[in-house]
């Protein structure tokens, strides 16, 4: 398998985060989408997408969450989960 790229990481996290846009994606789910369900496959594709997906979250085009609730994208720790942005008003700091 050859390591995906940030565009084609970000393209698959947008994508999979517009078709579950009624509820929040987990991290694991984009990396298996992409690395097969191995661990050796998705495994290391974590960093690789958290770290574009910082980058989409300062962009405007996705939210990171943390027990419900958007995170500093520079400062967080844990398990995380992937939303495109609404109008909920925490959205916004």
């Amino acid at each position: 398998m050859t390591t995906p790229t940030d565009d084609e990481l970000a393209e698959t996290i947008l994508r999979l985060t517009t078709e579950r846009s009624d509820r929040t994606t987990s991290p694991m789910d984009i990396a298996r989408a992409i690395g097969g369900d191995h661990p050796d496959g998705w495994g290391p594709l974590m960093q690789p997408i958290r770290r574009v997906a910082v980058r989409l979250m300062k962009d405007g085009k996705l939210v990171i969450t943390r027990k419900g609730r958007p995170v500093d994208p520079d400062d967080f720790r844990g398990v995380y989960r992937l939303r495109l942005p609404g109008d909920d008003p925490a959205d916004q700091g």
